[in-house]
């Protein structure tokens, strides 16, 4: 079983998380808040201010994997995902790009997907936004 931790306050985290659930149709992955008690409990070893840099999936043995290699971690659970999890696999680097450029953009891709804004700023210099 895999737990994925994502961020509550994203528009676009939350629609992602929504779209995981249903593409996850053998109920391998289970879900929580970053900011929720389980998340501070499972991302214990991940320092708090950098929780909210990405998503996280926390294997049943504790093992935390978080961006880009979170979604190998992920996508290898999904029916039909066991491909696309090699291929990110096989390229980390490229997997790592990809996730943060999505992640820089998030405010955007979000309202896009006709979700709220995130809260966090996806450019790293501390201010929030709305």
């Amino acid at each position: 079983m895999i737990t994925v931790l994502y961020d509550e306050d994203c528009g676009l985290c939350r629609w992602s998380a929504d779209k995981l659930r249903v593409w996850d149709q053998r109920r391998r992955l289970t879900f929580a808040g970053i900011q929720s008690s389980r998340g501070a409990d499972l991302l214990h070893a991940v320092p708090v201010a950098e929780r909210l840099d990405s998503m996280h999936a926390v294997t049943s043995d504790g093992r935390v994997w978080s961006g880009g290699q979170a979604v190998r971690v992920i996508l290898a659970e999904l029916p039909g995902g066991r491909t696309l999890a090699s291929m990110a696999a096989r390229f980390p680097g490229t997997t790592e790009r990809m996730y943060r450029l999505v992640s820089r953009h998030r405010n955007r891709l979000g309202r896009l997907l006709g979700q709220r804004a995130c809260n966090v700023d996806p450019s790293g210099t501390g201010s929030l936004t709305k």
